[in-house]
């Protein structure tokens, strides 16, 4: 599955437009690392924490958007956009969307 940014792939022709497809999950830390990352915070730096949860979210949410896509039989994903928003105190949901194509 080819997976682009951007609204064409350069070289290839859009032969089926199978319209959007979405994956997104929330995730949590649990409390212990929480209160790590809030130690972190007043000393300044990065929250590796945090940083991993978003990877894993990121992750998880394109897997199920690429699913999506290949149940439709689209062989790419263009303009693909990341969302991030806050749920609760140690929670996000991670959102990504983009255009499911057959590339020729």
């Amino acid at each position: 599955m080819l997976i682009s940014n951007i609204e064409i792939v350069p070289g290839k022709k859009i032969v089926k437009h199978l319209g959007m497809v979405q994956g997104n999950t929330v995730r949590a830390k649990h409390a212990g690392k929480d209160i790590l990352a809030g130690l972190k915070n007043i000393v300044g730096g990065e929250l590796k924490a945090y940083t991993e949860l978003l990877t894993e979210a990121r992750e998880e949410a394109t897997q199920r958007m690429v699913q999506q896509a290949e149940a439709i039989g689209a062989n790419a994903i263009i303009n693909v956009r990341f969302s991030t928003s806050s749920v609760a105190a140690g929670a996000a949901e991670l959102f990504v969307y983009g255009t499911a194509v057959v590339l020729e």
